[in-house]
């Protein structure tokens, strides 16, 4: 944080900084056997950190503190101790470590496994732990971790294609396993092993990948000597959840009409499920209790509820925010569960709803508007993932574009979550082209509806969406003023060589193979490919530790933009796919506002 008084910094400060500089929580986790201890991530320092919470007495510590921040960690049931992902700078290469939760020095967790990619955690009651791990070397493996001091680490799977760690039953005897051995990375098959590898049960939609049809593990019954796993199913279009039970082999469907995709956990006492449901950029909560005719209702206010938990007196808590709100944890009683200290985030404007008819069916876009009447410079900010959507929900970097005066629109495109199945799944073969035809059918409307300046069209976007912004500035070079690419892909075939390996298999079901397996395919959804005719000027953040966009095939690009003279210019941090540093953060957005105004016009100044 800027050495300066907190009243200082309210006073001087433009909003938009504010935003980032304003302290947060995440929804804190609990231990399972001791529901008083919490565990949270925070940005209070100034770092995005891990926190334990005693909610029995009220005392916080800070458990991590590393340079580059660290905001993967799990309590143990009993509340103990808390296992925390260590890598290094951000490259999310790394082993697990383990610290008391009154404090303490961390030891490694597990210190017979050598670093990896993470791939899943799962922690037993007796001290005992199941631990998923992906090397380019081995693909994935699976580990079962004894108690400390019990004996050494035991391999329980091992497989080329991605797979990963879904739940551990309450009593140990179960493991619940996501797995692609099909080849499918969107579209995971389930299988329950015991502890020594061996399998108890098979649960695959996709018929050994002849259908597109995926499975994930959403948590064992909370109740000893109880086997029943809840599961996410896409059977009739979009996320449901439904019952297994892998040792009788029943399935149990569950009366929950709800049109979104629909997730859930366990009550605490296994008696009743907490479902989450998301739909058309919004999310809201209900409650079903198995035997039941229909769920009921869960009040929390319009916007998105990003994470909620049921405790054991039955409350519910949750992460909420909208577009115009910053992010506060409720509880059903009606208090803020955990408040953080220091200044709030100013708020922003509202999204209004846009439906535009595109090349694939209705797109939805969520534009966010500056004071005054339009045409104004628009930013079209594309959400990564590429399996993830925009929503109303709190976000400092489209908030920091309107207070300079732009319209800001996020185009939920073919390939985003929360529209069912048959819209995410369209994402296939023609990559990144198939998004870009619903980008540029609201880039159409944006203008025609008086909206855009057409003359001052900003493409944005970070990682899938840094990824089409460079695609989109070669592919429709008439169409966009600026472009603006953080941590993008940029030369698919060197990025496909270079990534950790579950990308790589994300990449083969997205483009059919290996680049050379289909090679046209990569070429034809290159940003490379088309570099030449990038006309705007264009902006490139990378992280020179990333392991999902890696630096190498972002050189590459810039190095074919600067053999012509290519108006560009290329910023290069100290971190992986991304910061969780609030300064460089803040760095960066200035950065990319520079650019903006410097080549645009226009806008309010730079300290608004």
């Amino acid at each position: 944080m800027e050495d300066m008084s907190e009243s200082e910094n309210v006073s001087t400060m433009p909003e938009w900084e504010q935003r980032f500089r304003a302290p947060r929580v995440s929804l804190p986790d609990w231990a399972e056997d001791a529901p008083d201890r919490s565990l949270f991530v925070s940005n209070a320092t100034g770092t995005y950190e891990l926190y334990a919470w005693d909610r029995s007495n009220g005392r916080q510590r800070q458990v991590t503190d590393r340079p580059n921040g660290t905001t993967d960690g799990v309590l143990t049931p009993d509340g103990e101790a808390i296992w925390w992902f260590s890598d290094t700078d951000g490259d999310e290469f790394g082993v697990w470590m383990r610290q008391p939760f009154g404090g303490g020095e961390d030891e490694p967790a597990a210190p017979g496994l050598a670093p990896s990619y993470p791939a899943g955690l799962a922690i037993g009651r007796d001290g005992s732990a199941v631990i998923g791990r992906s090397t380019d070397e081995d693909g994935t493996t699976i580990h079962l971790v004894p108690a400390p001091g019990s004996g050494e680490a035991v391999e329980i799977y091992r497989h080329r294609e991605s797979a990963g760690v879904g739940d551990l039953s309450h009593d140990g005897t179960l493991i619940a396993l996501e797995h692609t051995e099909h080849g499918d990375a969107m579209h995971s098959a389930l299988r329950v092993v015991r502890p020594d590898g061996s399998t108890v049960a098979e649960l695959d939609d996709t018929e050994g990948g002849t259908k597109e049809l995926g499975l994930a593990v959403l948590g064992f019954a909370p109740v000893a000597g109880d086997p029943r796993l809840l599961v996410g199913h896409q059977r009739r279009g979009r996320w449901e959840p439904m019952i297994w039970d892998p040792v009788a082999g029943t399935e149990t469907a569950l009366p929950v009409d709800l049109p979104g995709d629909v997730g859930a956990e366990w009550y605490p006492d296994g008696s009743a499920l907490l479902i989450e449901h998301s739909f058309e950029a919004r999310s809201e909560l209900w409650r079903y209790e198995p035997g039941a005719a229909e769920p009921v209702r869960v009040e929390t206010p319009a916007g998105t509820v990003s994470g909620a938990t049921a405790r054991p007196d039955g409350t519910v808590e949750y992460l909420w925010s909208s577009a115009a709100q910053p992010p506060v944890v409720r509880s059903t009683s009606g208090a803020v569960v955990l408040d953080p200290p220091g200044a709030k985030a100013p708020a922003s404007v509202a999204v209004e709803d846009a439906w535009v008819e595109g090349p694939g069916g209705r797109i939805h876009a969520l534009v966010q508007k500056p004071a005054g009447d339009g045409p104004f410079p628009t930013v079209f900010e594309i959400h990564g993932g590429p399996t993830w959507h925009d929503s109303d929900a709190f976000a400092s970097g489209p908030a920091a574009w309107v207070d300079h005066g732009f319209a800001v629109v996020r185009v939920n495109y073919r390939g985003s979550t929360g529209y069912g199945r048959a819209w995410t799944d369209a994402l296939k073969h023609r990559v990144g082209l198939i998004e870009l035809e619903d980008i540029a059918a609201v880039r159409d409307w944006s203008v025609k509806s008086g909206l855009a300046d057409p003359q001052r069209l900003v493409l944005a976007g970070g990682s899938w969406g840094g990824y089409l912004t460079l695609l989109g500035l070669g592919t429709q070079p008439d169409a966009w003023a600026l472009g603006l690419a953080a941590v993008p892909v940029a030369d698919y075939v060197t990025a496909y060589h270079d990534e950790m390996e579950a990308l790589k298999a994300m990449d083969r079901t997205l483009l059919g193979g290996t680049p050379e397996e289909v090679p046209e395919r990569f070429e034809a959804s290159s940003p490379l490919t088309y570099v030449d005719a990038v006309r705007a000027p264009v902006y490139i953040s990378a992280g020179v530790n990333d392991p999902r966009c890696p630096i190498r095939q972002v050189e590459n690009y810039v190095d074919r933009l600067a053999a012509r003279g290519a108006v560009h210019e290329v910023y290069r941090y100290d971190a992986g796919h991304g910061s969780l540093v609030v300064e460089e953060r803040i760095k960066q957005v200035r950065l990319e506002l520079e650019f903006a105004l410097k080549h645009l016009g226009g806008g309010a100044a730079l300290g608004a």
